[in-house]
């Protein structure tokens, strides 16, 4: 039976670089997907105003979406603006009762970014809210708490640098021209990396960064989940069992 698949991260591109392989073997295995960003990148360029980069933004992401069939939404936050609180909470929770998902990819604990680490809260716990029918908002309550999945950090490792081991590796190496072409869509981000990150050039890294997390576990090319199974989120490993065939542990 087809599983909806709803991946949350902070910005255009943080899915693409640590879940778009994955998303792309979902894809193809008939799976409904849909690519969710909390901001627009609005803060993502030294030259374009925080409206004309995130239209820009907005475009790569349904773009990149595309490409394997995916559907594309902003949440509408804003770079730096993300927020543990009570309005954000609820903003989360509604997007969760309108997509009504059966797995949710977000971002990890401890990244280098606060907007990364504000999604993983939000969304973690917007898992708990959703289903909670006096907690209201434009949608009707969902039924249960959907199958909850962590991203690696950006490098495999957290806020300080100390490497981050998965629950999981998915093998990603038939399908990385995909997941490439798919952060290749993101064009606008190449000079605003190499000048805010010191990336010369962000694809290279993500190459760099699928290869070694894939070696780690026997694969050309890998990316990494940990399964949240926090009380009362569900147990059961829905999303290894819809990868059957491409993980090793």
């Amino acid at each position: 039976m087809a599983k909806h698949i709803v991946s949350i991260h902070a910005h255009p591109d943080d899915a693409e670089i640590l879940a778009g392989g994955t998303l792309a073997h979902l894809a193809a295995r008939g799976h409904r997907i849909t690519i969710v960003t909390m901001t627009p990148g609005d803060k993502g360029s030294a030259e374009l105003g925080p409206e004309a980069i995130a239209e820009v933004r907005r475009h790569e992401g349904r773009r990149a979406a595309e490409m394997i069939g995916a559907a594309y939404l902003c949440a509408e936050f804003r770079d730096l603006e993300i927020f543990n609180d009570h309005p954000s909470r609820q903003r989360v929770v509604e997007l969760l009762r309108a997509t009504r998902p059966d797995v949710l990819l977000t971002s990890a604990p401890s990244d280098y970014l606060c907007d990364h680490e504000m999604t993983h809260l939000l969304v973690r716990d917007a898992c708990f809210g959703a289903p909670c029918p006096n907690y209201f908002t434009a949608s009707p309550a969902i039924e249960h708490i959907p199958h909850l999945y962590l991203m690696d950090p950006i490098g495999g490792a957290n806020r300080e640098g100390d490497p981050v081991a998965p629950h999981f590796t998915v093998d990603v190496s038939k399908v990385f021209e995909t997941k490439w072409n798919m952060l290749a869509a993101h064009d606008s981000q190449r000079e605003w990396l190499r000048r805010q990150h010191g990336m010369d050039n962000y694809m290279d890294t993500m190459t760099q960064w699928t290869r070694k997390r894939g070696a780690q576990a026997g694969f050309e090319y890998g990316e990494g989940f940990r399964h949240y199974k926090g009380h009362p989120y569900p147990e059961s490993p829905l999303l290894e069992e819809l990868l059957s065939g491409l993980i090793a542990r």
